[in-house]
């Protein structure tokens, strides 16, 4: 897959310049820079979400995207499982999601709507979404941000194991996250324009 002189900008602001990357199938990647030099920018664009002026995206086209936005966009009247139940349509059932999702939630929470977990509960659920939706790809926006770091290990663990070959490229500030997940660096500058 390849973003080829790719720009984006904001009224009259560039954010994103002459941007090219050769992102290779079943890889991890970190998206990392200063706040503002467009990593969200850059993966609502690979999500289809934001349009751009110029360059050309080659190989994303058709491919099943699953999401981590940095707000968790979750139904908050479901459960966690009933959350992931939405993106599996006919997959597996309730208990079996139940199961996995278990790997990083408290057992207990399982049966609460997400509207009574903590931050760090619907960022795990938000998570386990995305790694559990049919997908050929996975883009997430800072997905370990605001969680401890012993659950941070956890649910870095938990992304790897159900990464399942697929591409997964993630935005982050830390250098540790880029560990967790055995990925690659993809640093982002400001661009020299205004």
């Amino acid at each position: 897959m390849k973003i080829q002189h790719l720009t984006k900008r904001y009224d009259g602001h560039t954010v994103l310049k002459d941007l090219n990357l050769t992102i290779r199938e079943g890889k991890v990647y970190a998206l990392m820079g200063p706040s503002g030099c467009g990593k969200t920018t850059l993966l609502h664009i690979l999500m289809g979400i934001l349009a751009f002026e110029e360059g050309t995206l080659e190989g994303f086209s058709g491919k099943k995207i699953s999401a981590v936005f940095q707000e968790n966009r979750l139904f908050d009247f479901l459960t966690a499982g009933e959350n992931t139940a939405v993106v599996r349509p006919g997959k597996q059932n309730l208990e079996v999601i139940n199961r996995i999702l278990a790997e990083i939630l408290p057992e207990e929470s399982l049966e609460k709507k997400v509207c009574e977990y903590s931050g760090g509960m619907k960022r795990r659920a938000a998570i386990g979404r995305a790694m559990l939706a049919q997908s050929d790809m996975i883009l997430m926006d800072e997905p370990l941000t605001g969680l401890d770091a012993a659950t941070r290990e956890q649910v870095a663990e938990f992304i790897l194991k159900y990464q399942e070959n697929r591409t997964l490229i993630f935005s982050t500030h830390q250098e540790t996250e880029v560990e967790l997940l055995h990925a690659e660096k993809i640093i982002l500058t400001f661009s020299s324009e205004s």
